[in-house]
């Protein structure tokens, strides 16, 4: 059976929440945008998610996890295209995000380095990127990323 590409579901959040932990991310504020999560179904095991937040004219792509059986499949770049393509059909101009490992991964799409200052205001505002710059020491690790839609 193929693996299916699907919204999750609320009753969902402790499994896409383990995804997230095992891919040594922090999980932000989940149950308040589980609405904007989309997973990875292997015959009823999540084995992939990610997240899209949604702020006006730009986005952050958020909690991007594979299992390590699924990466270099493809099932990845299928699953961060898919929230790409979300966020700009929902009017995202700009899409924003953090990583400490994929940064090569994340270029593919067309993503680069980018400052914490880049950020704009309303995404300055968001859990996500708080959650993350707030903590001094995980600020340290993270690559901060940009991509125009434009």
């Amino acid at each position: 059976m193929a693996i299916e590409l699907r919204k999750a579901r609320p009753d969902e959040i402790e499994a896409v929440r383990a995804l997230i932990v095992a891919g040594q991310m922090p999980v932000i504020k989940l149950e308040r945008w589980i609405e904007e999560f989309w997973v990875l179904d292997d015959d009823g095991e999540l084995v992939g998610c990610a997240g899209v937040e949604s702020h006006g004219p730009a986005a952050v792509l958020r909690s991007v996890a594979i299992t390590p059986s699924l990466r270099g499949t493809g099932q990845g770049v299928r699953l961060v295209q898919h929230c790409l393509d979300y966020a700009r059909e929902n009017g995202a101009k700009r899409c924003y995000l953090f990583t400490m490992t994929a940064e090569n991964f994340f270029t593919k799409f067309g993503f680069e380095r980018c400052t914490l200052d880049d950020f704009e205001p309303t995404v300055r505002k968001s859990w996500q990127y708080r959650g993350n710059v707030e903590h001094e020491m995980l600020r340290k690790m993270l690559i901060p990323m940009r991509l125009m839609f434009e």
